[in-house]
């Protein structure tokens, strides 16, 4: 015969029983006494906290053929019943796979008809959060005006996913994760009962890795008395939960304070090879490192669970660590945890945070700084592409020119020393109007990662002549065009580029294209004056440019398409 799990034989069957939930039960009781019983419950909180039981517990104490002090007794035919698990007037549902709109229009049709045994149907839906949004829709009513006869109690673990519109409608109670003395006390009297006989250690250990929850405490002490030892003690229960000596984490720990790398990382990879979890570890390091920041910051002991026999030298340990350090290791190894569940290796996850942690700020200051994120850097031409005319002198180029964001993000802007290097090296040199034209793909191509912004309204404008001083004239078709790169985060990641690209300084002017290009469109003498200032290089470049531009289909695509020649292969 197959034997009763501890958590369905011991499960309460009073109020009283109920372990670390006095608000929910005190609140129960006395609207039970005072006949104030609500049409509706919510009965929210983690895992193993008693929100099945209390709805149980409700469901008899309103039925109780007793007197209602004395409700739930236990010993009317509706108490015994609902022990039994045999009213039919206790309806629990599973809303995990009863979520649909179908299964809420039955329970919709079965709510009209009157209870068979007991005063009140007391329908229990549990995990009520995975309701459809259509199936919330069609509860709705039944839940606001159900018949008199008809009590709901919804029962959650994550009460975020109900909408409010349910919530309105429903007594919610919030179940709290259980003290580790209530769980501790509630495991004595289990093990008592059961003739089993436990280490306290191994009961403290046992309450512990529940985390609050009294099921899993259950669970577990359920699991260890089925093994067949006629004692159960700690390393026993180490073994079971994978749990790393408390030993081992006070010398990882003392490593760290001593800067002994070496050792602290010998003392994780025996550890893993033993065959411990090592998200387990990292948890373990985390708390006493937790634990050591509560002594250092006011000898918090009442807010501890340690041993007489470690505090001491978790005393001394919290003494020789900074408020800084403490902090810093434990949102490292706290960090790791998360990061191990996807970890192939997880010994290095572990051993990187013992590293940086033990290195501390000291040594992360000395270490060279990063490069800036967004630098300008020089790249060289691809093979086949024209290159930059005139050919920029040596010397330092622009260090970093930082992108605009235009997500809401702090608006970066050109360094002054980057501006300054520029113009140091390249002022006072000449530009062309076909030097720019041959690498306008490059220049925009430099632009983009810096400003996007930028590299957009630039594709649909186009260099028209360069005027005295080195001022290159943009022509922009509209004004909206012409607005937006003048702003000046736009003009000075332009006018940086140019200047690094063309080898000297140069500034940038916007203008018009329909109602400026003609006007001030250099005449034939400036044109020559400029021809024989440029190299024979640029000759040939101006040369072949010309002919591409004078092809009839080039000029097709530029009449037809707007296309633009940006370079020549």
């Amino acid at each position: 015969m197959v034997s009763q799990a501890l958590y369905r034989k011991w499960r309460p069957k009073t109020f009283e029983e109920m372990v670390g939930q006095e608000h929910v039960t005190r609140t129960l009781r006395n609207a039970l006494r005072d006949g104030r019983i609500a049409h509706a419950y919510l009965f929210a909180g983690p895992r193993g906290t008693g929100k099945t039981t209390a709805a149980r517990l409700l469901a008899k104490a309103v039925n109780c053929l007793a007197d209602a002090e004395l409700r739930p007794c236990n010993e009317c035919a509706i108490c015994v019943a609902i022990n039994e698990g045999r009213l039919l007037d206790l309806i629990e549902i599973d809303a995990a796979s009863n979520r649909g709109i179908d299964e809420i229009r039955d329970l919709r049709e079965k709510v009209a008809f009157r209870p068979t045994e007991a005063r009140y149907k007391v329908y229990v839906v549990d995990e009520v959060h995975m309701l459809t949004n259509e199936a919330f829709n069609a509860l709705l009513k039944t839940l606001e005006e159900p018949p008199p006869h008809v009590i709901f109690v919804l029962a959650t673990t994550e009460p975020h996913k109900i909408p409010a519109t349910v919530l309105s409608r429903c007594q919610r109670f919030d179940f709290h994760r259980i003290p580790l003395s209530g769980i501790l006390e509630r495991l004595e009297h289990i093990a008592a009962a059961e003739g089993l006989t436990v280490e306290r250690e191994a009961l403290e250990l046992i309450a512990r890795s529940a985390t609050g929850s009294l099921r899993d405490a259950e669970s577990l002490l359920d699991q260890l008395g089925s093994s067949g030892d006629d004692k159960i003690e700690v390393d026993q229960v180490r073994a079971m939960l994978g749990v790393v000596p408390a030993q081992v984490v006070s010398r990882l720990v003392e490593h760290l304070i001593s800067g002994e790398v070496a050792a602290g990382l010998e003392v994780i990879n025996r550890s893993i090879d033993e065959g411990i979890d090592p998200r387990q570890l990292a948890r373990q390091i985390t708390e006493h490192l937790r634990a050591l920041l509560v002594l250092r910051v006011g000898d918090g002991v009442e807010l501890l669970d340690v041993p007489d026999d470690s505090l001491e030298e978790m005393r001394q340990q919290a003494s020789r660590l900074s408020l800084k350090q403490m902090v810093r290791a434990i949102k490292l190894f706290n960090q790791a945890s998360l990061d191990l569940r996807g970890s192939l290796q997880p010994q290095l996850t572990l051993e990187l945070a013992l590293v940086e942690a033990t290195l501390g700020d000291s040594q992360s200051e000395t270490m060279p700084p990063e490069p800036p994120p967004a630098a300008v850097r020089t790249r060289p031409p691809a093979a086949g592409t024209s290159p930059a005319i005139p050919i920029a002198p040596s010397g330092p180029g622009p260090s970093s020119i930082n992108e605009p964001a235009e997500t809401g993000q702090a608006t970066p802007t050109v360094s002054e020393s980057a501006s300054q290097r520029v113009s140091e090296a390249t002022a006072g040199g000449p530009i062309t109007l076909e030097a720019v034209r041959l690498n306008w793909a490059r220049i925009l191509s430099e632009i983009r990662p810096l400003n996007r912004t930028a590299e957009a309204l630039l594709r649909s404008c186009a260099p028209v002549r360069v005027e005295g001083d080195n001022v290159l004239v943009i022509g922009a078709e509209h004004n909206f065009h012409k607005e937006r790169l003048e702003e000046p985060r736009c003009k000075q990641v332009l006018e940086t580029v140019l200047s690094q690209i063309l080898g000297y300084q140069c500034r940038v002017r916007c203008v018009i294209t329909s109602k400026e290009q003609t006007v001030n469109s250099p005449n034939p003498s400036q044109a020559d004056e400029v021809s024989r200032s440029e190299s024979p290089v640029a000759d040939q470049q101006q040369q072949k440019y010309q002919d591409m531009v004078n092809d009839p289909l080039i000029r097709e695509a530029v009449q037809r398409y707007g296309a633009q020649v940006v370079d020549i292969q």
